[in-house]
């Protein structure tokens, strides 16, 4: 027994000693892995690392690269660097709107690192849904706003005067903005129907006035829900019956009708629902899954138009918000809506703040940009908040330079308008005049020579003599415009023109003799002598009209015999053209494969010795019953000898003779002489 325990003893001991030998291999492979992935995990921050700073750099020279700020907010959420996070999130609003997602991102992550309840807290999450609602449309933010705001507002959850007032006004705010969103406001009302229930709840049966009050408020509202047209009305209908049942209004609900009872409200929803009914299938092609964007865009398109057919502004202006939101980035979408706007409202916070969301959704847009400071100036906005506007736009790159040149008309159109009203005229017109100035020197390296760049400075030389009283500078204005332009007859004329239009005649001569001998595009240099001639008959004296008389006489003919000489080589051209063109046609004749002439293979036709093959060819050629002019061609008989075919014709008017054919399907290479060929043929 002895030597069994120790036996026993013995394989215990060794048994220890393999396990602590295990253990110590699984502690180190344990090690060995843990380091591995710290060493990973080292790796990953570093890349982690190196992608920031390359993003950061990115953003500092390109702050409008709108990816490169969702790559590095993603990558600083997944870092949890909370600070950097909230900086980056704050940059990227400033200049771009955010997704209803985004917002409910960073609102969730604000509520993770913050206690709600407590009021500074509280204070930068509602501003937070605010800006979020006011970026795009979306009910189910809406309703988390409205969620936040009865959770965590004390007075709104106490029901106290103040905090009714306060979700009254909220309630109204989100009905304003999506409650005749037909797919999805009914959440809306629901939500505010919620709300006024609750506080009826709170009232003491003592007190029948206050309670009756409130009912009648809750009336109120199922009464407005009734009459918008939204999904679910039939449920809607039987709730308030069910309610007002409970009121005491209603007896039953299947049994008694809302028109005995209220028969405008029955109107109401009767309309309504038609209203919907019409608007169920493009409710459902915008909605369906299974499309691509481009049909999408045009479903809502056609909705759109069905909308304004029906011509209620609100209930458009709500589809373009929901368009918009699905395509934020579509110029023709905002272009539109603020169209829209400006035909229906023209004025107003609503119609500024859609310019604000356009603009940065679609900064591009040089039309957009131009409208919003049209419309800040209809809403007698502060020069503050155009010079601002004004601004930021010349910041955006456009497609065109025609685009800037009309984002500074704009600005001095602006200006000059509010001058005219204003005693700050000398603080005014320097204003136009450095924006006259900023375009000029922007534009000139790329106009020169164009309509637009002429029209700038002719702009700025009348301004300069109506607002700035200064003709010195006028002048100078012409005369950096001819630097530029001065291959264009019209800045000329209208150097000339502005002269004359101020009497200054000999100031008007001077640049006539400048310019009568410089050329011209088309008919412009004839067009300058003659015009001084012209004026000097109107505005000269007898021997100021000799004298320019002497100097464009020879001038003209001058022209003149350039004007021959032009006309001369152009017509050697032409004629050159021309026998060019008839050797190409005589080469491409004679460039015919070497098969047989169309006559003799005519002749081959019912030969023997010729393959069967051509020879049918050749008589189903012939076989076609073909009208022309009045004539029936009829192919009576064909044989296998060509010679005794005979043809026989209906003749109303036309050939006569008993050797002609008209023939169909040949050869691509056969040209008119063909014909003679089968007349001889025939005849023979």
């Amino acid at each position: 027994m002895e030597q069994n325990l120790n036996l026993t003893a013995e394989a215990m001991s060794d048994s220890d000693e393999r396990m602590k030998e295990t253990l110590a291999l699984s502690s180190e492979a344990e090690r060995d892995r843990d380091k591995s992935m710290s060493d990973s995990d080292s790796e990953d921050e570093a890349q982690q690392n190196l992608q920031i700073e390359s993003l950061q750099t990115e953003l500092v020279t390109n702050p409008s690269n709108y990816d490169a700020h969702l790559q590095y907010i993603r990558l600083l959420r997944r870092m949890g660097d909370v600070d950097k996070l909230s900086r980056a999130r704050e940059a990227m609003s400033e200049l771009f709107p955010l997704s209803p997602t985004m917002w409910r991102q960073w609102i969730k992550d604000e509520l993770s690192l913050n206690t709600a309840a407590r009021p500074e807290a509280f204070s930068r999450i509602l501003k937070l849904y605010e800006r979020g609602v006011f970026d795009y449309l979306s009910v189910s933010l809406w309703c988390d706003y409205i969620n936040f705001v009865q959770e965590f507002d004390p007075m709104v959850r106490q029901f106290s005067p103040t905090g009714i007032s306060k979700a009254r006004d909220l309630f109204e705010s989100a009905l304003t903005a999506a409650g005749l969103h037909v797919a999805e406001g009914s959440k809306i009302w629901e939500a505010y129907k919620k709300y006024e229930q609750d506080i009826l709840l709170t009232f003491d049966d003592t007190d029948e006035q206050a309670k009756e009050k409130q009912v009648q408020r809750i009336r109120s509202l199922f009464h407005r829900q009734l009459s918008v047209p939204l999904a679910g009305m039939s449920s809607t209908i039987t709730a308030y019956k069910t309610w007002e049942m409970e009121q005491g209004s209603l007896q039953d609900v299947e049994s008694i009708d809302l028109v005995d009872i209220y028969p405008h409200v029955a109107a109401s929803y009767q309309k309504a629902l038609e209203m919907y009914n019409a608007r169920f299938h493009l409710e459902e092609q915008i909605l369906s899954p299974n499309i691509s964007d481009s049909e999408r865009l045009q479903h809502y398109m056609n909705y759109l138009k069905f909308e304004q057919s029906s011509g209620m502004p609100a209930r458009i202006q709500v589809l373009y918000e929901r368009a918009i939101t699905d395509f934020p980035i579509t110029p023709d979408l905002w272009l539109d809506c603020t169209r829209n706007l400006d035909n229906t409202l023209k004025v107003g916070n609503i119609v500024s703040n859609v310019y604000s969301r356009a603009t940065k959704n679609c900064p591009w847009v040089g039309e957009l940009w131009v409208r919003y400071m049209l419309s800040l100036e209809r809403g007698h906005a502060s020069e503050k908040d155009l010079s601002e506007i004004f601004e930021k736009s010349l910041l955006c790159t456009f497609s065109t330079l025609d685009e800037y040149l009309d984002l500074f008309l704009t600005r001095v159109d602006g200006l000059r308008r509010r001058m005219a009203s204003s005693s700050e005229e000398d603080l005014e017109y320097k204003i136009i005049r450095e924006t006259f100035q900023r375009a000029s020197d922007y534009l000139s390296p790329y106009l020169k020579n164009t309509e637009g760049l002429l029209h700038l400075h002719a702009y700025w030389a009348r301004l300069e003599t109506k607002l700035g009283k200064d003709i010195t500078a006028a002048r100078g204005v012409w005369e950096n415009c001819l630097k530029l332009c001065g291959s264009m007859l019209e800045s000329w004329t209208g150097y000339i023109a502005m002269e004359v239009e101020l009497g200054h005649i000999n100031e008007a001569r001077s640049i006539y003799k400048r310019c009568y001998s410089k050329r011209f595009s088309g008919t412009g240099s004839e067009d300058i002598c003659q015009s001084w001639l012209r004026f000097e008959r109107e505005f000269g004296k007898l021997e100021d009209f000799d004298h320019a008389l002497h100097k464009v006489t020879p001038r003209m003919d001058e022209l003149k015999l350039f004007r021959m000489q032009q006309e001369s080589k152009s017509a050697e051209e032409s004629e050159k053209n021309t026998k060019r063109n008839a050797r190409e046609k005589r080469k491409l004749g004679s460039d015919i494969t070497e098969e047989q002439s169309p006559s003799k293979r005519f002749r081959d036709v019912g030969n023997p010795k010729k393959a069967p093959e051509e020879n049918k060819y050749h008589v189903q050629n012939i076989s076609q019953v073909t009208k022309v002019e009045g004539v029936n061609w009829k192919n009576t008989k064909i044989d296998d000898n060509p010679s005794e075919q005979q043809f026989s014709y209906e003749k109303n008017r036309g050939y006569s003779d008993q050797c002609t054919a008209f023939l169909s399907n040949l050869h691509p290479t056969v040209d008119s002489s063909l014909s003679l060929s089968i007349s001889v043929c025939f005849c023979d």
